[in-house]
């Protein structure tokens, strides 16, 4: 079912207001495009990338000549995508660089098989260095993506833009995009995925300086975020809580990366059952390795856990089975910043949201979140937003202004 432009500008703004956050799936099956709706998803992609990973093969197969991207999209979004998804607005995964099509004549075709919009993935962003250069002089550049999402605005068609610096952002305002999504690249974690990213901290960074392009051009459109190492809902806040964006994207943390876990974790249940002998061994390993295999993220959900109580790193680390300076080096490298200043930065996003929701005094805030000295809170507190809880309640309360 096709979805007008102005419905879903409606839809998203109406959950932007109520400071909801946008979610979309990106996918290759119609059985992750149902559940995902279900489970509350308001944006479907059907991108190739999604395709790969149900062969199970990394997102990276879709940048590579293993199939046509657009047959492939078109086959599998109209016959599988759409008819499993009926209430909310399916998106067609568009290689504008294809030189076989027409991009007027094709948007008009993706829009009358059902698809409400399009995407611009497989994406010349995503690629660097000489090869980058080589197929530029052919033509086959980024401004040909530029060139479709303003095809489609033309023609009143819902748009959503991957961008991946300032200079794109830009160009893709000017074409018209509804929705700047800021791609971190290819999406860290699980068996499949990219072995190397952006930290958290650098990837908060990117999403920064594009959506900086979006307010000083004084734009309306929605700012998301996609891929990197975000695959997880903590990231996701992480990101929320140190940028404006106003939703998440995903496709292999939706799709590929719970599919890996569960499914291997079911077999295993299934394998052992009757072996009374074997079962309580194989169920401490797999909560072991499940539990401990990514240091980083058991950090990070004990912290979401534990914040208001006193956090021993090093404890942290004696429970993970490593040693301390091993743990912090992992994580400084994956996070971007030390344990002291993430859990800083934890607790004070934190109390920013127990003041825009809850009348409590300062002092018992700064309990809730760890802090006995209120010094300290205070202190920490000015030093991330430039204010003191004191004055932060103030502009937020009394002039509605969020620093």
């Amino acid at each position: 079912m096709v979805f007008e432009r102005e419905l879903i500008l409606d839809r998203l703004n109406a959950q932007i207001t109520k400071k909801q956050y946008i979610i979309g799936v990106a996918t290759g099956a119609g059985i992750s495009a149902k559940y995902a709706a279900k489970g509350g998803a308001d944006l479907i992609l059907a991108l190739n990338s999604g395709r790969f990973r149900q062969m199970g093969l990394g997102s990276i197969a879709g940048l590579l000549p293993f199939a046509n991207c657009n047959q492939l999209v078109m086959e599998f979004g109209s016959r599988e995508i759409i008819p499993a998804v009926k209430e909310i607005p399916v998106f067609f995964g568009l290689c504008a660089t294809d030189p076989t099509i027409d991009l007027d004549k094709y948007i008009e075709e993706i829009h009358a098989k059902g698809f409400s919009g399009i995407n611009n993935y497989p994406s010349i962003g995503m690629i660097d260095g000489l090869f980058r250069e080589a197929i530029e002089e052919e033509g086959l550049s980024y401004d040909r993506e530029v060139e479709a999402i303003r095809i489609a605005n033309r023609k009143n068609i819902f748009t959503i833009a991957f961008v991946f610096d300032e200079v794109q952002a830009k160009k893709m305002i000017d074409a018209g995009a509804d929705v700047i999504c800021a791609h971190l690249g290819v999406t860290k974690g699980g068996v499949l995925g990219a072995k190397k990213s952006l930290s958290l901290e650098a990837a908060t960074k990117v999403a920064r300086s594009i959506f900086h392009v979006c307010d000083d051009m004084q734009s309306k459109v929605i700012k998301m975020i996609y891929g990197g190492p975000i695959n997880s809902p903590l990231d996701v806040k992480y990101i929320y809580d140190n940028t404006d964006a106003m939703g998440y994207l995903g496709g292999s943390s939706f799709e590929r990366i719970p599919s890996e876990i569960a499914i291997t974790q079911i077999t295993h249940e299934f394998k052992v059952t009757g072996q009374f002998e074997n079962d309580d061994l194989l169920h401490k390993m797999l909560v072991g390795k499940i539990q401990y295999y990514d240091y980083i993220a058991f950090v990070k959900e004990y912290v979401s856990q534990h914040y208001m109580n006193k956090i021993s790193f090093a404890d942290l680390a004696i429970e993970a089975h490593i040693s301390r300076n091993y743990l912090s080096v992992l994580f400084k490298k994956e996070v971007g910043c030390t344990f002291p200043e993430y859990l800083t930065r934890y607790r004070i996003n934190k109390s920013i949201e127990i003041i825009n929701n809850k009348k409590i005094a300062l002092s018992e805030i700064a309990f809730l979140v760890g802090y006995n000295d209120y010094a300290h809170f205070s202190k920490a507190f000015k030093k991330q937003t430039g204010s003191s809880p004191s004055e932060y309640v103030y502009y937020t309360k009394v002039h509605k202004h969020h620093i």
